[in-house]
């Protein structure tokens, strides 16, 4: 089983009113429906990120609106919360910009960051996505960062890249992300992949 001890930042969610930052990985899936799915770059995305822009998920549903947009980032307005996101984290579809995350799981999620995270991220802890998805469990918590065990990989995460959910922690990205993005930070950072470290500042 190959290891690799990475540290791993997904796009954090950020919740305005200084909450703690929670994890959201937005990249359309590959299954959404033609009229939803995702079909151009970041760089596209963002340049359909405009005030006033209604956000849809990948299945059509209306998420939001861009309520203004500040550099790199773009704040989303569900109606019930605010919440501060990476352009990166959108996508485009035919009705426009698009986020891996339906109006319920933005909502949720932006509450589940007002909950002291350190509480919730603890050794032993079982995480999932999203979706409620098995995506594997906390090993060692140190400083900021947790150390995530999925069933190919470990990665180290900060802390605020979860967030609390009914059952636990919960992450916005899947096992198979998580794993991918390891293995490409592995292979980009040399030949000896198993021992690799990538590190990558986080989000302002």
């Amino acid at each position: 089983m190959l290891k690799k001890n990475l540290f791993l930042m997904s796009a954090a969610v950020l919740v305005l009113a200084g909450a703690p930052a929670i994890a959201q990985e937005a990249a359309p899936t590959s299954g959404a429906p033609a009229g939803a799915q995702a079909s151009a770059p970041a760089a596209a995305a963002s340049a359909t990120l405009q005030t006033g822009s209604t956000v849809y998920d990948t299945q059509g549903g209306t998420v939001g609106t861009i309520e203004s947009v500040e550099g790199d980032f773009a704040v989303l307005s569900t109606g019930a919360n605010k919440v501060r996101l990476p352009k990166s984290s959108f996508g485009t579809s035919d009705k426009g910009p698009v986020i891996a995350m339906t109006k319920s799981e933005v909502d949720a999620a932006a509450g589940g960051a007002k909950v002291d995270i350190a509480k919730v991220v603890t050794p032993g802890a079982k995480v999932t996505d999203t979706s409620g998805n098995s995506v594997g469990t906390i090993e060692e918590v140190k400083d900021q960062y947790a150390l995530l065990a999925t069933a190919n990989n470990k990665v180290r995460l900060p802390i605020s890249a979860f967030g609390a959910g009914d059952a636990g922690p919960v992450i916005g990205m899947t096992a198979a992300e998580i794993d991918a993005a390891a293995a490409a930070a592995g292979a980009s950072a040399g030949a000896d992949a198993s021992t690799s470290t990538v590190t990558e500042q986080p989000a302002q």
